[in-house]
């Protein structure tokens, strides 16, 4: 009698490769196209709204803040106070000839934030407030529709 599985009564030489795919039905693709919205992930497509939101700043304050980076993570590294609301952005100085830093963070702002929309106007309100702070304005002077 002759076992199915493969491999069965020899010696192992190391890690068996697959010749075909589970149930023989083909490799599995993607499901949708690469360029569609759908197939970013939500991290990608809030990378694309601060992103956005950051263009449009710049081209108000580009000179300003040619020397500012601006990022995403997605939580403060930093340990929060038991008490304390979790922070949805930050302004890191600059150190040891690094540029200063504005940074948001995604997780807390999703969790905020229940619609598109509403995530959206959070990230703009964020990014102008922490623009405002850094260049010792009002956000109403970075921003005009910040009161909207």
């Amino acid at each position: 009698m002759r076992s199915r599985v493969a491999g069965a009564g020899r010696p192992s030489a190391g890690p068996q490769t697959r010749r075909r795919d589970r149930h023989g039905r083909g490799l599995r693709g993607p499901l949708t196209p690469p360029r569609s919205p759908i197939s970013r992930t939500r991290a990608e497509r809030f990378d694309d709204l601060v992103a956005d939101e950051v263009r449009r700043i710049a081209q108000r304050w580009g000179r300003e803040l040619a020397q500012v980076e601006f990022a995403v993570e997605d939580v403060p590294e930093t340990p929060l106070p038991p008490d304390g609301p979790v922070p949805l952005g930050a302004t890191l100085p600059g150190e040891g000839g690094r540029p200063v830093r504005v940074v948001i963070y995604r997780r807390p702002v999703e969790a905020r934030a229940t619609t598109e929309r509403d995530r959206a106007r959070l990230v703009r309100d964020l990014l102008v407030e922490e623009v405002a702070d850094l260049l010792g304005m009002s956000p109403e002077t970075v921003d005009p529709s910040y009161e909207e």
